[in-house]
């Protein structure tokens, strides 16, 4: 993550897991808010519209996972 942020996405055929390995994530899935510090995880379900906000930084790890 390099601070710049990735506009909004949607996956509709599967979920995504996200990592943080180093720094903070700021996301927003659905207009809801989420931060997450180095350590914290979360999946963001098939269809959830998502987004980086801008000045996220560190290292994510991030996982697309088949929902069948």
């Amino acid at each position: 993550m390099g601070g710049q942020g990735i506009p909004d996405e949607v996956h509709p055929d599967y979920d995504e897991f996200l990592l943080v390995v180093d720094g903070q994530l700021e996301l927003i899935i659905d207009e809801i808010p989420t931060t997450l510090h180095r350590g914290e995880y979360i999946t963001i379900p098939a269809g959830a519209t998502h987004r980086i906000s801008p000045g996220s930084g560190g290292i994510l790890l991030l996982v697309d996972t088949d929902t069948e």
